[in-house]
């Protein structure tokens, strides 16, 4: 019998195809074959929300061959991704190729291994239809709030812009934010540290209350400096030493939203960059000696669970390379949070043996950190917790308390491999103590002694990638698997824009948010939203009908539209100008940015009297070989980059080759690149050689 299955990736198809062998033919549908026209609603909103689906023109040779192979096969087997939208993709074929969807011809792999494919296949079902119609309402959704409510901004504010069911909420997030960090007003508190001593070793107490126990905060320097008036002559008598043992458990496994929270904080990718690299590590790479093998378990997945069989391939691995000692009394199970699909394992190696050093030399630099990452974690999440031995030393001086804290790593257990990143991270309390006894007098140190220190309570600080994707899963807000393209959408629509590795509001993105709190509360309410993925999960388990979820929500939103049409026709929101530090040259103003219809520009706020007007630039690497000055990026009309003086009009110097930071080593000028080479552009010069590739690539990786 010839048999075929279709999967979604076309290098996963390739590794597959290898594990199944002679009688299989493995093919890739590359994604969805069908989805909704992109012209018009394409939903039925009178009979039942019935979409219409249309196969998609550029799958239009993929689609061909897939019909011809699946005629000339036996039996068709569909292998899309184990999650909802790949039982929508196995759905959309079975209903192209014509396929029951009663036969048990869906199987899913968790893992491309031997062994994943193999259990795969020899446990096929039928298409989950239930899953199918979650996907369904969630397509629904989106199409009727992307469609119904882009068009009444484009009249409302500005055209091009767009509204989502989900990015709405992030935005908002961001927007909240931002006004918090503005309505702050900082608070003056001080501080009093004394460095005591003993033979020589000194430690920290810190100054907490009056020596009752009552904890007082010290609001200015005036009752500071009576505090320090009062300490100035006394020595500190120990009260209380306590010694005790903290113990530190180890995070659970990487899920898609804790992995792209750590990638970000430790490697600096946002979550496009990490789900890509991960899907390459669960597709295959090509290993010396074993072929090619998925190194990871597939990677959108809320759950923290993992099979018997890699927790015994796990723990033989510790007790071989860390010892017995390394491994807990019990074994250590983690329960994924509320409302959790808990469809696949946690994300892990998919090999424990192969750790990242034994593959290093088949992977990318990315790869290799990506896949280091996620090893690490698994491991340690399965080994013994880490104690220290503390001790708290309370001392006393003129009536006032003050306190220490110190510790010692007692047995480092999981952090001898690996430490959970936070987003804040914690103060390390205190260090070393030496053996104090009650009622000892402690002097403190000559050079230090006891000092105040001023300080201004901080404001709530900007989402990052890292704190804005916990907050959305945290909230139950869409699924980490939709959050990259979701922050890359709100952040390409202009809405948001990034300040280092943070995120700020742009006027149009706080704009675009308070029209939609003002006319479309619901949308935008982080309750709701999350009341919305709770249904759309009971729909998968098969307790509401898809229908009537959409049919609800519709109605009201229906007639929410209606109303913010009636109550602002007529009106439009004007978005605030973008102040810069530009000065206009003719009228002494501070220019805005403006947007017009070959992109953004500044513009003299002074207008109609004053109508200068310049194009956006940024500073580059290097100087200007015809007149020295500085050099600076542009963009044509069609949006090209090229590169120019800053001089301009006064010198028309310009070139599309990359200006670099490297000087000519025969004229002393800028090297300009261009196709792997470097050359000069100095007139009479013309040095060229070929550009590092080492510098390349560590600019490929992030570096």
């Amino acid at each position: 019998m010839s048999k075929l299955v279709i999967l979604e990736s076309p290098s996963k198809a390739k590794t597959v195809q290898k594990y199944l062998g002679a009688g299989y033919t493995v093919m890739a549908s590359t994604g969805h074959v069908r989805d909704l026209p992109k012209s018009t609603l394409g939903i039925d909103v009178e009979h039942g929300f019935a979409p219409k689906y249309l196969n998609l023109s550029s799958k239009k040779d993929i689609i061909k061959k897939l019909k011809d192979a699946a005629a000339e096969s036996d039996y068709v087997y569909l292998a899309t991704d184990p999650d909802r939208e790949g039982e929508a993709i196995s759905w959309h074929l079975a209903q192209l190729l014509g396929l029951d969807l009663g036969e048990q011809n869906r199987v899913v792999f968790n893992e491309i291994t031997k062994t994943g494919v193999s259990t795969g296949m020899s446990n096929p079902r039928s298409v989950d239809i239930n899953l199918v119609d979650a996907q369904q309402a969630r397509r629904t959704l989106d199409r009727l709030v992307g469609y119904k409510l882009s068009p009444f901004l484009w009249k409302k504010v500005r055209r091009g812009l767009s509204a989502g069911r989900v990015q709405s909420v992030a935005l908002r997030l961001i927007v909240d934010r931002e006004k918090e960090i503005r309505a702050f007003v900082p608070t003056e508190y001080w501080t009093i540290e004394a460095t005591l001593v003993k033979n020589k070793t000194k430690f920290a107490a810190k100054f907490y209350g009056t020596e009752d126990g009552t904890k007082t905060d010290i609001p200015d320097k005036e009752t500071a400096d009576k505090i320090l008036a009062a300490l100035s002559d006394g020595e500190f008598t120990v009260r209380s030493v306590k010694n005790g043992t903290k113990t530190y458990q180890p995070a659970p496994p990487f899920n898609t939203s804790t992995m792209q929270q750590d990638a970000s904080r430790k490697l600096g990718y946002d979550g496009k960059r990490t789900m890509r690299i991960a899907q390459a590590l669960y597709e295959g790479v090509d290993i010396p000696g074993r072929g090619t093998i998925g190194l990871i378990t597939y990677m959108r997945t809320d759950s923290l669970r993992i099979s018997e069989e890699a927790r015994a391939a796990a723990n033989t691995y510790i007790k071989e390379r860390f010892g017995d000692a390394y491994l807990p009394p019990k074994p250590r199970y983690y329960k994924a949070k509320k409302g959790a699909q808990d469809a696949h394992e946690a994300i892990r190696p998919t090999t424990v043996q192969l750790s990242p050093d034994e593959v290093k030399g088949a992977l990318t630099a990315e790869q290799y950190k990506l896949y280091k990452l996620i090893w690490d974690r698994f491991i340690a999440s399965l080994m013994s917790a880490c104690v220290h031995d503390t001790v708290a030393v309370d001392t006393v001086n003129a009536g006032y308390l003050f306190k220490s804290s110190g510790y010692k790593v007692k047995f480092d257990g999981f952090t001898k491999l690996y430490t959970e990143s936070r987003d804040e991270e914690e103060e390390e309390k205190g260090g070393a103590i030496p053996q104090l006894t009650v009622g000892e007098q402690l002097k403190a140190d000559k050079t230090k002694g006891v000092s105040a220190e001023q300080h201004f309570t901080q404001p709530p600080v900007r989402y990052n990638y890292a704190t804005l994707t916990k907050a959305l899963d945290e909230n139950g807000i869409g699924r980490p698997s939709t959050y990259a393209p979701i922050v890359t959408n709100i952040e390409q629509r202009e809405y948001i824009t990034k300040i280092g590795k943070a995120y700020a509001p742009t006027p149009l993105g706080e704009t675009v948010t308070d029209l939609m709190c003002e006319y479309f509360k619901k949308i935008v309410d982080v309750k709701f939203t999350a009341g919305m993925e709770e249904s759309l999960d009971e729909i998968g388990e098969g307790k509401k009908n898809w229908v009537d979820v959409v049919s609800k929500f519709y109605n009201d939103f229906d007639k929410t539209l209606k109303n913010a049409e009636s109550e602002m026709d007529g009106k439009r929101v004007k978005v605030p100008d973008e102040e810069t530090d530009e000065v206009c040259e003719l009228c002494g103003r501070k220019m805005v940015i403006k947007t017009g219809r070959f992109g953004k520009f500044l513009a003299c706020p002074g207008y109609p009297e004053c109508k200068n007007t310049k194009p956006i630039t940024a500073e580059v690497p290097g100087t200007c070989p015809l007149c020295g000055s500085k050099l600076v990026m542009r963009n044509t009309k069609t949006h090209h980059k090229f590169y120019g003086c800053s001089s301009y009009p006064e010198c028309k110097f310009m070139t599309w080759d990359e200006p670099t930071a490297e000087l000519c080593p025969e004229c002393g000028k800028t090297l300009f690149k261009n196709r792997g080479k470097l050359h000069c552009l100095a007139e009479g010069c013309g040095f060229e050689k070929a550009a590092s590739r080492k510098r390349a690539a560590k600019s490929e990786d992030g570096k």
